[in-house]
């Protein structure tokens, strides 16, 4: 399955733009359909070409293609046509695309999914399938990451388009973002309901992430939960980040005596859905360029959820 797609594009529609696109929006004045609006608007082109631009996924509305020719506008909506070819559509089925603008994308990264290359893998990654995405657009865009996932956790990660976000992103971390809520299923019955772990964290030669009693070599970690439900002997958790480090929910996982199912590296001995059952539900921050307060949530997986009841 390709990482990202044409929609509705013509066959053998080229893949990597040779000149830069043109590009331009509209204004929507007052309530109409679609593609009444396009003919209102591109009055000096032919009404066939207009309704191919439509059919073949060059137009836009609020930053969505939408192929619909009766798709509602409502005033002050934005529509935007690309004259040069089909907008490029992100469609990948390990990861999904959440928003995107000019300085950051956040997307909704599957399990197993590496958030960036290794010594082993480059391809096939997080950062590799978004980048190549970008790339198609416009080979001069570019790509960076400011935070990982796990690879065997899923959830919500957040990359930066423009040199000035990556910046204002990795040096302002712990101030910009406000919030990271995950959930997760561990084994057991957790008591007390709710609560949190407090210690320092470090890493030996093996990768293995371990808490210690020595400030010299560990740093301060803390994750806070709470119980959602219960059941079938495990608990399904809400845990908050209050500190981001490596493998933290894990570790305090294990610490607490609950590992999470299907952790096998921190202590857990079973596995009922075949993946770590830990997921990045919600990420709160404030935009790196606008300051605008970006706040993004997905559902609690299904297969979490059927683990308690």
């Amino acid at each position: 399955m390709s990482k990202f797609t044409y929609k509705g594009a013509k066959p053998g529609a080229a893949r990597i733009p040779s000149r830069p696109d043109f590009i331009r929006d509209y204004t929507v004045g007052t309530e109409a359909g679609l593609l009444d609006f396009l003919f209102g608007v591109l009055a000096d082109r032919k009404r066939t070409s207009v309704k191919e631009f439509l059919k073949y996924g060059h137009v836009k509305v609020n930053g969505e293609v939408v192929t619909q020719f009766d798709f509602p506008l409502e005033p002050g909506t934005t529509v935007t046509v690309n004259f040069s070819r089909p907008f490029v559509v992100f469609y990948n089925r390990r990861m999904k695309l959440v928003y995107e603008d000019d300085d950051i994308i956040v997307v909704n990264k599957g399990y197993g999914l590496l958030s960036m290359g290794n010594d082993k893998i480059k391809d096939g990654t997080a950062y590799s399938i978004l980048r190549e995405y970008l790339k198609a657009q416009d080979p001069r865009n570019k790509l960076f990451i400011v935070h990982r996932l796990d690879q065997h956790t899923s959830g919500l990660m957040v990359f930066a388009k423009s040199i000035e976000a990556k910046e204002a992103l990795q040096h302002n971390w712990n101030n910009m973002v406000l919030r990271r809520q995950y959930v997760c299923v561990v084994e057991g019955k957790v008591e007390p309901p709710q609560g949190e772990v407090r210690g320092l964290l470090a890493e030996n030669s093996q990768h293995i992430v371990y808490v210690t009693d020595d400030p010299a070599v560990g740093k301060i970690a803390l994750t806070r939960y709470a119980t959602l439900q219960s059941g079938n002997g495990y608990t399904l958790l809400e845990v908050q980040l209050e500190t981001g480090r490596k493998n933290q929910i894990r570790v305090h996982m294990k610490e607490l005596g609950h590992p999470i199912a299907g952790d096998r590296k921190y202590g857990a001995k079973s596995s009922p859905i075949n993946r770590l059952a830990l997921h990045a539900l919600t990420l709160r921050f404030v935009h790196p360029i606008t300051r605008k307060l970006m706040d993004f949530s997905t559902p609690v997986p299904a297969s979490f959820m059927s683990m308690v009841k």
